[in-house]
């Protein structure tokens, strides 16, 4: 794994030994990066499953101004830190080691680009949505990017809350989802 682009590019990042994490291939993370790239100038980033910390590391290399990086396991977030020491931007992260739902709840700030990516099999991403949405982390301009091996369970967990899918891709058994959060006050004037 590595940088792809931007202030760090070509750094080789450390990785997590054995099967516990699932890192997003690096083709996989070079689209979703050709995809935004517009969209990172300035902003605040957060990586709620870091792993590795290499998406938000790599949001950072390419314009992001401040990423948040979280994970549960303290392996990650050794791993994370030696990632930033080395890539030279431990001044713009914040590394959280605690459970997705208590960072959700610690962040007090409308947050510009969201990237979840938890374990498969799990109800996470609709459960940091459930979050994100209560504590209004997420406005409309902010951009939700999901990664699951299910998109139509995914679909269909979300489909009662604030957010609108506005593109999707598929990378093999990786989907990955594109999300805004949906403007209810035009909604609301619908006739």
């Amino acid at each position: 794994m590595r940088i792809i682009s931007g202030t760090a590019k070509g750094t080789k990042l450390y990785t997590l030994e054995g099967t516990t994490t699932r890192p997003t291939l690096d083709r996989v993370k070079e689209s979703i990066f050709n995809i935004i790239q517009n969209e990172l100038e300035d902003v605040t980033f957060l990586d709620l499953f870091s792993g590795s910390g290499a998406i938000g590391l790599e949001a950072l290399s390419r314009g992001a101004k401040r990423a948040i990086l979280c994970d549960e396991s303290k392996d990650a977030i050794k791993i994370i830190k030696l990632n930033a020491e080395k890539t030279h931007l431990t001044n713009k992260t914040e590394i959280l080691n605690c459970d997705f739902k208590i960072c959700l709840n610690k962040i007090n700030e409308k947050v510009d680009i969201i990237f979840l990516d938890p374990p498969y099999k799990t109800n996470y991403i609709y459960e940091a949505l459930e979050i994100i949405q209560k504590k209004e982390i997420a406005n409309e301009e902010t951009l939700i990017i999901l990664e699951t091996e299910d998109k139509e369970r995914i679909k269909n967990q979300i489909q009662n809350l604030q957010f609108e899918i506005i593109d999707e891709r598929k990378y093999g058994i990786a989907n990955i989802l594109f999300l805004k959060r949906k403007n209810l006050n035009l909604e609301g004037s619908k006739v």
